[in-house]
């Protein structure tokens, strides 16, 4: 028994799968801390703080974060050393163009910031960005390695220190947000420096860049960069565009923000998965091994959906109960929403995957192209939903009422009232699962093109993938039974 143990807690996807768990729990607490730590105001800076520092690190680390997996997978040590120099200078590069951009937008526009709630990552940001560099490119490097245990210490350090911060202040101190901000300054400092003493992110390697591994992962990058922003507004247009709604507005947000917030959940073992399978992906792409990226692709995408269909009814039947948990009895009418986002985790597999085979195969304008038609297929139908239906509902309700001689002001405000609330709510989250679809049918249809993918054998893939993890547990018990 203590042998499998070992095996499975060597094993990349459950140490991927750790290690996003543990991120999440701790991310999960800190914001409950912070809520109690900080006056509304300053939790609200706070908010928007992380927020753009997570969108600008998108934009730093997208241009290289994906190439440097898909290209250091399959390279000798000489290409290994020069990609890693290279993911080190353009990072420099981005961080450097970045801080002096918002730099200079501070120190123009310093009293319309000041008057905003984006005073403290203006503020802020160019020191943040200098000291989590090594950081950040640790992660690259060492996912590309596959190394995801010491993406597990390194992570844990970052967000644990940070965390166990917030209790201790929270308890003793009561510090403000200042205080905060440099013990999230000097957790990061301690992050990076134990990256580059270990040399994780590689900065030894920083002069071995070469204007070939430079333009590599430029060339690759471009496109990546463009996923990952397109990835971005789909998580963020529903909430942007019920948000601009006169009829939905911050209530719907607040309904809506329950359901997404628990389908957040669903995708940590999706993305720890996809972690682990894209370096194994490119490499084989990378030896002209078609077949084996076939069959990785096929055994995680159909592992993953049969391994969620039970969570998935499971949550879809006790769906009540998990969102009175998260949000209390009022938001307990969200369920049906969160019943919609159950049907939307089945399908997520297949189009993670599916996108994660593009990246793969040196092919990121097709996946570019993907997550765009999956945008705007999203952002219309929204737009539809949330401002179209309205008008149309309500002037259809106004004349059906009219016609069999029934005005009553108040019948029509009530019409007016169920279509502004959940059932707005409802078709908004149907939308999730139609652009779903389109980009697991758009990507489909170039993998169609380069590797003859089938459909039909995902189901098959992921009966392979419960197969494999049957031998390697009777083979373990059968090496235990031969020790005694």
């Amino acid at each position: 028994m203590a042998s499998f143990l070992a095996k499975i807690f060597k094993n990349p996807n459950f140490l991927s799968l750790a290690n996003n768990g543990a991120v999440a729990v701790f991310g999960f607490f800190s914001f409950i801390v912070l809520v109690r730590s900080l006056p509304t105001y300053e939790f609200g800076e706070w908010v928007l703080f992380i927020t753009s520092l997570n969108f600008l690190d998108m934009l730093r680390f997208g241009i290289t974060r994906t190439a440097i997996v898909r290209f250091l997978s399959g390279a000798n040590k000489t290409e290994s050393q020069q990609l890693i120099g290279s993911n080190y200078t353009i990072n420099i590069s981005t961080t450097l163009i970045l801080v002096i951009v918002v730099s200079l937008v501070n120190f123009f526009f310093s009293s319309n910031i000041q008057e905003s709630g984006f005073t403290l990552f203006f503020t802020w940001f160019p020191l943040v960005a200098i000291v989590n560099l090594p950081f950040n490119n640790s992660l690259s490097v060492l996912q590309a390695k596959m190394r995801f245990d010491l993406i597990l210490i390194i992570r844990t350090i970052n967000v644990g220190l940070f965390m166990v911060f917030l209790i201790v202040n929270y308890y003793f101190f009561q510090s403000g947000v200042i205080i905060i901000m440099w013990a999230y300054i000097i957790t990061n400092i301690i992050s990076s420096l134990i990256a580059s003493a270990y040399n994780w992110d590689g900065l030894k390697y920083i002069f071995k860049s070469t204007k070939k591994t430079n333009k590599l992962i430029l060339n690759f990058g471009k496109y990546t960069s463009g996923t990952l922003i397109g990835s971005n507004l789909l998580k963020s247009a529903d909430t942007f565009i019920l948000g601009l709604s006169p009829f939905i507005g911050v209530t719907g947000v607040a309904l809506y923000s329950i359901p997404l917030k628990l389908t957040e959940i669903i995708e940590i073992p999706v993305r720890s998965f996809a972690m682990t399978a894209f370096p194994s992906m490119s490499k084989a792409s990378i030896e002209g091994n078609k077949n084996l990226v076939k069959n990785i692709y096929y055994k995680n995408a159909g592992g993953l959906t049969l391994l969620l269909i039970p969570v998935m009814v499971f949550s879809f039947i006790f769906a009540e109960e998990f969102v009175t948990i998260l949000g209390g009895s009022e938001y307990k009418e969200t369920a049906s929403v969160f019943r919609i986002f159950c049907i939307y985790g089945l399908l997520l597999p297949l189009d993670r995957f599916t996108g994660v085979a593009l990246d793969s195969i040196n092919m990121p304008k097709q996946n570019f192209i993907k997550v765009i038609y999956m945008t705007i297929s999203n952002i219309i139908g929204d737009a539809i939903i949330v401002f179209g239906f309205y008008y149309i509902i309500l002037f259809v309700s106004i004349i059906t009422l009219t016609v069999i001689g029934y005005t009553n002001v108040e019948v029509i405000a009530n019409i007016s009232a169920m279509y502004s609330t959940i059932a707005v709510l409802n078709m908004v989250a149907i939308i999730t699962i139609l652009f779903t679809l389109v980009g697991i049918f758009v990507g489909i249809y170039y993998l169609k093109k380069e590797l003859d993918i089938k459909l039909r054998y995902v189901f098959l893939g992921g009966i392979l993938f419960f197969q494999d993890i049957y031998i390697k547990i009777k083979k373990t018990d059968s090496i235990r039974n031969d020790e005694y």
